[in-house]
């Protein structure tokens, strides 16, 4: 039996690759716990981080060489992230997931997570080109400029209310944007 705790993590994908079990079984060992905190953090629940992390490896194993995976960690923190935003887009009772899409691509600095920050940013601005002009002028003023309610109506000469319906309504369709958008990185 080969020792594989000294290698490193491109190391042990070229041997997942190749369907080394001691090399999947030692990413399993090597990462296991950093996934367990990453999910309990949103999810609070002992049996669904079990599941997701279950989940999230038997992905790992099975599309093996599929995948073109650059930096491990990266990859699997990014995949228990999105496996939690799966699982509270499913069941919708999910409360302890509360935390932004901003703050779980932005949580962490690794190369992946920057590239889907730029992604979902990118997104959001062809988003934000296509709605009509006071949503857009609403939307920049309250999340770039940070403005009051009162402050944009007054800005904008409409009444207060007009403001807070173009908000939640541009919230809404981002929200519906984002989550086409996640499902297609998935």
């Amino acid at each position: 039996m080969r020792i594989l705790n000294s290698c490193r993590d491109n190391e042990l994908i070229t041997l997942l690759t190749q369907g080394d079990e001691a090399a999947f079984s030692e990413i399993y060992e090597r990462y296991w716990l950093k996934l367990y905190n990453e999910s309990h953090k949103r999810l609070k629940d002992e049996e669904l981080c079990a599941d997701v992390i279950q989940d999230v490896f038997a992905d790992l194993w099975l599309k093996r060489q599929d995948r073109q995976i650059d930096n491990l960690a990266a990859y699997l923190c990014t995949a228990v992230r999105y496996r939690i935003f799966s699982l509270y887009k499913k069941q919708k009772n999910v409360g302890a997931f509360a935390e932004p899409i901003e703050f779980m691509i932005a949580s962490t600095s690794d190369p992946d997570s920057i590239f889907f920050e730029k992604e979902i940013r990118e997104c959001i601005g062809i988003w934000l080109n296509m709605q009509p002009e006071k949503r857009k002028q609403v939307f920049q003023m309250k999340f770039s400029q940070d403005l009051s309610t009162r402050e944009i109506s007054e800005l904008l000469q409409v009444s207060q209310k007009t403001v807070q319906n173009q908000f939640a309504t541009s919230l809404k369709q981002l929200r519906m944007h984002l989550g086409k958008l996640i499902s297609l990185m998935l």
